[in-house]
């Protein structure tokens, strides 16, 4: 499923980036993924926004076994 989340991701990369942020694969366990937002987005005050209707949708879209995405530091 790593590998799987990790495509996923790539996908969703560029569009961070565009906006100064990134985001960074940590973990996953039992379907929920652990990652680590970077750049702008670690202090946005929309990061939350950007986690849940942005990354998460867009990795089940792709991966449907994960559960949930939340961020760590």
């Amino acid at each position: 499923m790593r590998e799987k989340v990790e495509k996923a991701l790539q996908k969703i990369k560029p569009m961070l980036i565009r906006d100064g942020g990134n985001v960074e694969l940590v973990d996953v366990v039992d379907g929920v993924v652990k990652v680590r937002l970077q750049g702008a987005c670690a202090g946005c005050p929309m990061s939350q926004m950007t986690l849940k209707n942005g990354i998460e949708r867009l990795i089940k879209e792709d991966v449907p076994e994960v559960k949930s995405v939340e961020a760590v530091k």
